[in-house]
C-alpha cells in the first residue's frame, strides 16, 4: 500500500512542528513534506541546532508521523547554474545543509526543483553548469545515503520526465531520481503524461498530486492552486497507468493552503476528491 504525505505548505503556516505534525495526523496523512524554500525563515532550518532538530525529531517519534521527503525549492533564489559564482557557491552550501539536515531527521528524498536558473536568462551556460554543480550536489547527497530526485517543473527546462532522462544520462548515480508532478506533466501540451510515466518508471521515488490549467499557444498555463477536478490531470487514467507499472512509492498532495482562513476544509476536500480514486486502482 503506497503512503501518502501531505505538503507542508497546504498546512496552518504560523503553528509549531509538534501542531502540523498533529495536525496531519488527525487528518489522516502518513507522513509530511517539509519545505525549504527560498525565503529567510524557511531557509533558517538549514542552521538549526542539535537541540531544534532533537526537538522535532522527538515530535516525530512521539506522534508517529515521519516526514519523508523534502521540497528544496531555494534553488530558486540560489540557482546551480547561475552564472554568479557567489549564487553557485551558495547554492552548492545550501545543497549540503540540507543533505546533513536530511541524514539527522531521518528524510529519504531532497526533491530539488528542475531549473537551471529561474530569475535570470537561460542559456546552454547555464544548463551545463547547472549539470556540473548537480553532480557534486549527487556526490554529497550520495556521502550521506540521501537521494536527490528531481521534480518535473512548470518550466521548459525540465517540463517532462524525458528531459531529466537526458540529464540522468550524465550523470549514472543511484542517487540521481525523479520525482513527477502529475499535474505538471499534464500541463505542458507536448507531453504524453502516461507515456512520460512509463519512460522514467525505474527512477520515480515520489509522486506529487495536484491538479493544473494547461499551456496553451495564448495563455501560459496556472500551476498552482488549481481545486482538484478543475484543472487538466486525468486522475484516473494516470493512477491506473502508475498501478500497472507496479509503482508502490509515496504520494503526496500538493497544495498551498497555508494562509487560507480553514486550511482543513481544503484538505479535507482535496482528500476527498483524491481518495477514491487511490483506492479504485488498487492503492
Amino acid at each position: 500500500m503506497a503512503s501518502l504525505g501531505i505538503y507542508e505548505k497546504a498546512t496552518p503556516k504560523n503553528i509549531s512542528w509538534q501542531e502540523r505534525l498533529q495536525f496531519a495526523k488527525n487528518l489522516g496523512f502518513d507522513f509530511i513534506e517539509m519545505s525549504i524554500d527560498e525565503t529567510d525563515d524557511r531557509l533558517a532550518r538549514l542552521d538549526w541546532t542539535k537541540e531544534e532538530q532533537l526537538d522535532l525529531l522527538v515530535n516525530m517519534h512521539t506522534i508517529e508521523l515521519p516526514i519523508l521527503s523534502i521540497c528544496l525549492s531555494a534553488h530558486r533564489r540560489f540557482p546551480l547554474g547561475s552564472q554568479d559564482e557567489n549564487l553557485r557557491n551558495e547554492a552548492l552550501e545550501i545543497m549540503q545543509k540540507a543533505v546533513n539536515l536530511a541524514s539527522i531527521l531521518g528524510v529519504r528524498v531532497i526533491q530539488l526543483a528542475g531549473y537551471d536558473v529561474y530569475y535570470e536568462e537561460k542559456s546552454e551556460l547555464t544548463r551545463q553548469l547547472f549539470i556540473e554543480n548537480l553532480k557534486k550536489c549527487v556526490a554529497m547527497a550520495q556521502e550521506k545515503a540521501v537521494m536527490l530526485s528531481i521534480e518535473i517543473m512548470d518550466d521548459p527546462f525540465m517540463s517532462s520526465i524525458e528531459k531529466f532522462m537526458e540529464i540522468k544520462k550524465d550523470i549514472s548515480s543511484p542517487y540521481l531520481q525523479v520525482y513527477p508532478d502529475v499535474g505538471n506533466l499534464s500541463a505542458w501540451q507536448e507531453n504524453n503524461p502516461s507515456a512520460e510515466l512509463e519512460i522514467g518508471i525505474q527512477h520515480i521515488t515520489n509522486v506529487h498530486l495536484k491538479d493544473t490549467l494547461a499551456v496553451t499557444d495564448d495563455f501560459p498555463g496556472k500551476f498552482k492552486e488549481v481545486p482538484f477536478g478543475e484543472g487538466c490531470v486525468d486522475f484516473d487514467g494516470l493512477l491506473k497507468k502508475l498501478k500497472a507499472l507496479n509503482y508502490n512509492g509515496p504520494f503526496v498532495v500538493e497544495m498551498w493552503s497555508e494562509t487560507s482562513e480553514n486550511p482543513q476544509q481544503e484538505i479535507e476536500q482535496a482528500k476527498e476528491f483524491i481518495l477514491p480514486k487511490l483506492r479504485k486502482v488498487g492503492f
